[in-house]
C-alpha cells in the first residue's frame, strides 16, 4: 500500500523536506525507536505469514493434485499467492526504507514499490468479492455438484490480476527518485498538468479498491448466511447446510479481518491526499502502525484457515501422512541396499537379522510342511473332532481292509436267516 506522508514534524530532517509526497515506504525520521520497532514488527509478520501461507498453499495444491480443483479452493490459493508475494517482495522493502534515513534501493524499486503493493492488495480485495459470490452460490444449494472447467478458473484469476494491476498504474508513472537537500529520496512527483487527475485518483482509488468490493462482499455474505439458516428435511441436506454455514462464517471472518486491518491505511491515504496546505499531517506513528497492520493481514488469513476450517485440518493431516509414507520407502530401501550388497564369508554363519538366514531356515523343512504348519496355525481343531479322528486311526476297521466285501455281506445275511 502507499506509504507516503507529507512532512510535518519538528525534526530538522522533516523541516527540510516539508510538503514532499514520499513514496515507496520512504519516510525520513530522526526517531531511532520508530526506525527499530517498525522493521522488527515487519520481520515478525513476515516469518509468521510465510510459514502460514506456505502451509495453506501446500494443502491446497495437494488436494488439487488428488482431485479436480474447485473454484473456492482456487480463489483461496489466489489469496495466499498475493499474501506471500507481499511478504516476500514488499515487506522487506518497507522494513529497509523505515530503517534507513536515505533511499538507496534504486530507481526501479522506488517506482514499482507502491504499485506492486497496490496490485496485490487490490487483487485480494477482488478475490474476496469472487469468494463471496461463489460462497452464496454454494449456500443456495449445498447438495448440488457444480462442475467448473479449468479454463473458467484461470479466466477469473487472470481477470482479477489484470484489473488489480491497472487500478494503481498512476503511481507507477509519478513515483521517482530525486535529490533534495543533498539527500536522495523516493517521491511522488506529480507535474502541474496531472494534478487534477491525481486528485481525482486519490478519491476514486479507495472507492474502487476498498469500498465497493467490501460492500459487494458484505451483500453476498449476508445472502449466503441467510440461506444457511434455512433447515432441510433430510439428514444429508442438514449436513450440507452445516458445512456451508461453517464455510460462510470462515470466509466472512477473512473478509472482516482484512477490512478492519486495512482501514487505518485508508484513513492515512485519504488524510495525505486531501490534506490542505498548512494543515496538520498524520502522525508518523499512525502511518507506521497502519503499514504494519496492513501487512499483518497476510499473517492473519492462514491462521483463520487453520483455526476455523475442519476440512483444512483434515487435509493438513492427510498431507502430513502422505509425506511420512513417502519418506518411509526411501528409508527402507537405503537400509536394504547395504544388506543385499554385503558379502558373507562361507565359514561364518549369517546373523539372524540378515536376509540370507531366512532361506536357510526354510530349507530344513519341505515347503509342504511349512504350508501345513501355517494352515494348522490358522485353522483350530475342536477337541471332539480330534478325538474322533484319533480313535478312527488307532482302531482299524476290518471291513475297510477286506478286498471282497460283497462275499462277507452274503455270509452275514445267511447267518442272520439261520
Amino acid at each position: 500500500m502507499l506509504a507516503t506522508a507529507f512532512a510535518g514534524s519538528n525534526s530538522s530532517t522533516m523541516n527540510t523536506s516539508a510538503h514532499l509526497h514520499f513514496a515507496g515506504g520512504y519516510l525520513p525520521s530522526d526517531s531511532k525507536d520508530w526506525r527499530t520497532i517498525v522493521p522488527a514488527l515487519l520481520v515478525a509478520v513476515c516469518l509468521v505469514g510465510f510459514l502460514g501461507n506456505v502451509c495453506v498453499m501446500s494443502v491446497l495444491l495437494h488436494s488439487a493434485w488428488k482431485g479436480k480443483p474447485s473454484m473456492i479452493h482456487s480463489l483461496i490459493l489466489n489469496l495466499s499467492v498475493a499474501d506471500l508475494s507481499l511478504l516476500l517482495f514488499s515487506a522487506p522493502v518497507r522494513a529497509t526504507a523505515y530503517f534507513k534515513s536515505v533511499w538507496d534501493l534504486g530507481w526501479f524499486v522506488c517506482k514499482s514499490s507502491d504499485w506492486f503493493i497496490h496490485t496485490c492488495m487490490a487483487a485480494k480485495s477482488l478475490t474476496i468479492v469472487a469468494v463471496a459470490k461463489v460462497c452464496f452460490m454454494y449456500a443456495s444449494d449445498p447438495a448440488k455438484q457444480v462442475s467448473i472447467h479449468n479454463c473458467t478458473i484461470w479466466s477469473v484469476l487472470v481477470a482479477i490480476w489484470a484489473v488489480a494491476s491497472l487500478l494503481p498504474l498512476p503511481e507507477w508513472f509519478f513515483s521517482t527518485t530525486r535529490l533534495h537537500a543533498g539527500v536522495e529520496m523516493c517521491l511522488m512527483d506529480v507535474p502541474p498538468v496531472a494534478e487534477e487527475f491525481m486528485a481525482m485518483f486519490g478519491k476514486l482509488y479507495p472507492l474502487l479498491a476498498f469500498c465497493l468490493p467490501s460492500l459487494l462482499a458484505s451483500f453476498y455474505f449476508w445472502r449466503a448466511y441467510g440461506q444457511c439458516k434455512k433447515r432441510g428435511t433430510k439428514t444429508q441436506n442438514l449436513r450440507n447446510q452445516m458445512r456451508s454455514k461453517q464455510l460462510t462464517v470462515m470466509l466472512l471472518s477473512i473478509a472482516v479481518t482484512s477490512a478492519v486491518l486495512w482501514l487505518p491505511e485508508w484513513v492515512a491515504w485519504l488524510w495525505i491526499w486531501h490534506m490542505k496546505a498548512g494543515g496538520p499531517a498524520p502522525p508518523q506513528g499512525f502511518i507506521a502502525l497502519s503499514q504494519v497492520l496492513m501487512f499483518s493481514i497476510s499473517s492473519a488469513n492462514p491462521l483463520i484457515f487453520l483455526v476455523m476450517s475442519e476440512e483444512f485440518k483434515e487435509d493438513l493431516k492427510g498431507l502430513w501422512k502422505w509425506m511420512i509414507t513417502k519418506k518411509q520407502p526411501t528409508a527402507s530401501e537405503s537400509q536394504k541396499t547395504p544388506a543385499g550388497d554385503s558379502e558373507v564369508p562361507p565359514d561364518n554363519d549369517p546373523s539372524p537379522e540378515s536376509p540370507t538366514s531366512i532361506p536357510e531356515k526354510e530349507k530344513t523343512g519341505s515347503p509342504s510342511s511349512g504350508i501345513e504348519r501355517s494352515e494348522k496355525a490358522q485353522i483350530p481343531i475342536l477337541p471332539d473332532v480330534e478325538q474322533f479322528w484319533h480313535e478312527r486311526d488307532t482302531v482299524p476297521c476290518v471291513q475297510d481292509n477286506d478286498p471282497i466285501p460283497w462275499e462277507h455281506e452274503d455270509q452275514e445275511t445267511g447267518d442272520s436267516d439261520k
